[in-house]
């Protein structure tokens, strides 16, 4: 038997530490990172390449005087069911990921077009890239190229010649508008974007949540971001707007409160019940921020202090794993 998560969904509201502990682990010895924190060599799967890629589709849009496809000009979605679309995105890369694909194309713009209007589809959407003007279209595929091709090829890259002591983390954040009441109605939460992940994801996924208020996912979103680096999972930064209406609060305590197991989350979909181990790191009080900074610059107490809570959560995932 495998001592290792298959598949680890890595969530939390934006800035909470997601991408730092991503970094965390990379930066851990293979060994150790399996004895300790039952997590393989990480294969890495995450939402806001296609979330930063929608945001650029729209800034050449408006640079052609054409109208955004995606977003409303205060910077949310104008339909909150991207947010299934990008599970649908995921569930993608997790296939090509096992499958080892790798795709020729001439153009890796249009095809990321293609795969984004796709997503859209299954969730009920318009194909939004397919309905822009031909001219229009090839303008911004030529625009895109090289960002396309960099996110492609990066993909590619990570495929391993075994899944033998392999973990796919799967990052994402989901949420509502501040004030929300619980449950969360509609596209919003992680109650409607669970439920969007295949079967093969589903039945192999724990998940570490990590918690933190929304005032501090806002204090911490300012704090790192990057204008000159909007593309970068550690450093890219989300308005205010948008950390407000669509992350205002999330909705994972209500659904570790209202699960049919403990120490699970109940996820119904694909006429299947799933219950998903789930850890929890709490990061109310900034434990992960350090871990932008280069590794030699790590203060040993504080990762004496993430590795504690790390654990913790992984230990609490692994006791109910495959059970």
């Amino acid at each position: 038997m495998s001592n290792v998560f298959d598949v680890v969904l890595l969530m939390a509201l934006p800035a909470s530490g997601k991408s730092e502990v991503r970094n965390f682990m990379a930066n851990i010895e293979g060994k150790r990172l399996q004895e300790e924190f039952h997590i393989g060599e990480n294969l890495q799967l995450d939402d806001f390449p296609y979330v930063h890629m929608m945001n650029r589709i729209d800034e050449e849009l408006v640079k052609l005087g054409r109208p955004r496809s995606f977003y409303r000009e205060e910077g949310m979605f104008k339909d909150s069911r991207v947010y299934g679309a990008l599970c649908h995105l995921l569930n993608e890369d997790y296939h090509d990921l096992l499958d080892r694909n790798i795709v020729r194309t001439d153009s890796a713009a249009e095809y990321l077009f293609e795969r984004i209007d796709r997503a859209l589809q299954i969730v009920g959407m318009a194909p939004e890239t397919a309905l822009l003007e031909a001219d229009v279209r090839v303008k911004i595929a030529a625009a895109l190229e090289a960002e396309a091709r960099e996110m492609q090829d990066a993909k590619e890259a990570q495929y391993p010649q075994s899944f033998e002591n392999k973990t796919i983390i799967i990052e994402c954040a989901r949420g509502g508008k501040d004030g929300s009441a619980m449950p969360l109605c509609g596209p919003e939460g992680y109650q409607y974007s669970l439920p969007q992940f295949c079967p093969g994801i589903l039945q192999n996924a724990a998940i570490l949540y990590i918690w933190v208020t929304p005032e501090e996912s806002r204090r911490k979103n300012f704090a790192r971001a990057n204008p000159d680096d909007p593309g970068s999972n550690l450093f890219h930064g989300v308005p205010l707007s948008v950390m407000m209406a669509d992350y205002g609060c999330d909705d994972m305590q209500y659904l570790r409160e209202h699960t049919e197991v403990e120490n699970t989350i109940t996820v119904k979909a694909h006429d299947v019940t799933y219950h998903l181990p789930i850890g929890v790191f709490d990061n109310r009080v900034d434990k992960t921020s350090f871990l932008r900074a280069d590794k030699q610059d790590w203060d040993p107490q504080m990762v004496a202090d993430v590795t504690r809570a790390i654990r913790a959560a992984t230990d609490a995932m692994w006791s109910h794993y495959k059970k």
